[in-house]
């Protein structure tokens, strides 16, 4: 997020100091850090104060994009299915089976409602209702997780949340097309092509162009993970 060029770490299992390695890797100190803490609320802060302008900023500045407005950050249900159908054959097979499988499994786990009167004439039961509407981050920019968008898209969908919308840092274009399908396979509304604590501001807070959710899912980096921490109580978090 910041200007600061990161480089891919790689540990070797046989090395003698391979237990030392790993346990600074999963360090969560970085989660204290008063510098990300900083950068993380004043993004939020922004784009509270600013809408779709601080959006454009940071998305423009962070993920090195040109937008000149939100509209072509948006990805419709038609742009979609059009990178559905671009899919190489083998490929289309392979996420609609993973699709599937997903869907399968939460149609079986499912909650359902019920109701029941004892014999001294007391009702009692529970209503299970879907949210209003559902944000769903998915990584994205050197690598595409169309994993994540079908883990954190179906489940919505089978509730039967009337509206789903998905963040991703990565561009509509045929570089794109197997997260932009996999967002169709999930029934996706819209995809808005921004990420970063930016993007998880922008759901739990709304902008001009993006409504507020009243439920954020899906991983992210360090800033997204500090984002999703400082935003949790004004929209709920998984």
């Amino acid at each position: 997020m910041n200007d600061v060029e990161l480089n891919i770490c790689r540990l070797d299992y046989r090395a003698p100091d391979f237990d030392r390695a790993m346990g600074a890797m999963l360090n969560r100190a970085l989660l204290g850090s008063s510098e990300l803490n900083t950068v993380v609320a004043d993004i939020i802060a922004a784009v509270r104060s600013r809408g779709d302008a601080a959006v454009l900023e940071y998305t423009n500045r962070f993920d090195k994009r040109d937008a000149s407005d939100m509209q072509s950050l948006i990805v419709t249900r038609e742009q979609m299915a059009i990178s559905l159908q671009r899919l190489p054959k083998q490929q289309a097979i392979a996420l609609r089976a993973a699709a599937q499988r997903i869907r399968d499994y939460h149609e079986i786990q499912k909650p359902k409602s019920w109701q029941y009167e004892d014999p001294q004439g007391s009702i009692y039961g529970q209503k299970v209702t879907p949210l209003d509407r559902v944000g769903i981050y998915v990584p994205g920019g050197k690598a595409n997780y169309p994993s994540s968008m079908l883990m954190n898209g179906i489940p919505a969908q089978v509730a039967g949340v009337p509206e789903i919308v998905a963040v991703v840092p990565t561009a509509w274009n045929e570089r794109g097309d197997l997260i932009f399908a996999a967002a169709s396979l999930a029934g996706v509304d819209r995809v808005y092509t921004v990420g970063g604590a930016q993007a998880i501001a922008a759901l739990a807070y709304g902008t001009e162009s993006i409504q507020r959710v009243d439920k954020i899912t899906g991983p992210g980096n360090i800033y997204v993970t500090l984002a999703k921490k400082m935003v949790f109580g004004d929209v709920g978090i998984d």
